[in-house]
């Protein structure tokens, strides 16, 4: 049953030392970067503070084929904006090399540089960074007939990545068990629910966890943790690898529930 049916539709203070070596790594990164400028081309609500944005990057083919893992992100600018932030793009690889854009998903934070980004409009520009990081090793994952469980965890806008890693493929239908337990706050929070048939499709259970359902969700509810916990059906530690993409509290408590049943930290990608 497609899961579009089953839904129905002081701590600052104690970490100020880390907070300043994050903010001064930011500053040489900002200095230092190579700034591609490119229009965008979609900006629209993608659920509830989540809105999607679409590059358009056809006259920077370069950029766009330096993009060639999923769970790769950048750094992105918005002109009179101090900062600029780190986006995962959303988006496959060969979506950039075939169409020439990056896609986002891109939470709205008040005050934020992504509230400035989502408040631009089609045909506005914005400044990129190259990509950046080593994105999701997916060849640590196969062959899929050794590694026959995947499970995937992602919270709010950590779908972002997921969403690449799904639509990349990574031959999810010749496993035997691939799960991705989805967090959010509710159902008006969760993104991507027009993906949810197509990614079921090849090969993924989707398990939508609540943190503050509705009145009328009849799914899990909490946390993933707390919901995987439930469920477990780990049937063999030793194909099962993980990948992880969310808030810090989530992916700690998770790694540590799978590292007790068995499965090797080696075994568990980690994004963010």
């Amino acid at each position: 049953m497609s899961i579009l049916r089953r839904l129905n539709l002081p701590l600052h203070l104690r970490h100020r030392n880390h907070y300043h070596r994050r903010v001064t790594a930011a500053a040489i990164r900002h200095e230092s970067a190579v700034w591609t400028t490119a229009p965008l081309s979609i900006v629209e609500p993608a659920a509830e503070s989540l809105f999607h944005i679409t590059v358009d990057l056809s006259d920077s083919p370069d950029l766009a084929a330096s993009y060639t893992r999923a769970g790769q992100y950048l750094q992105l600018r918005v002109p009179g904006v101090t900062w600029p932030t780190f986006l995962a793009i959303a988006s496959p690889p060969k979506l950039a090399s075939a169409h020439g854009a990056f896609e986002f998903l891109v939470k709205s934070v008040a005050g934020s540089t992504a509230e400035a980004l989502c408040r631009l409009r089609r045909g506005d520009t914005v400044d990129l960074s190259g990509v950046m990081g080593n994105g999701f090793d997916i060849g640590r994952i196969d062959p899929p007939e050794k590694f026959d469980t995947v499970l995937i965890f992602a919270t709010g806008s950590g779908i972002s990545p997921i969403r690449s890693l799904i639509e990349s493929g990574f031959a999810a239908d010749k496993r035997s068990d691939v799960r991705l337990y989805y967090g959010a706050r509710n159902l008006r929070r969760m993104a991507y629910l027009d993906r949810f048939k197509d990614w079921e499709s090849s090969g993924v259970k989707i398990v939508p966890v609540f943190s503050q359902p509705d009145d009328s969700w009849i799914g899990e509810c909490g946390y993933v943790q707390a919901a995987f916990t439930r469920a477990k059906q780990i049937s063999n530690p030793w194909s099962t690898v993980a990948v992880l993409c969310g808030q810090r509290q989530m992916t700690e408590e998770v790694t540590s529930i799978l590292v007790a049943d068995g499965v090797s930290g080696e075994k568990i990608l980690k994004n963010f």
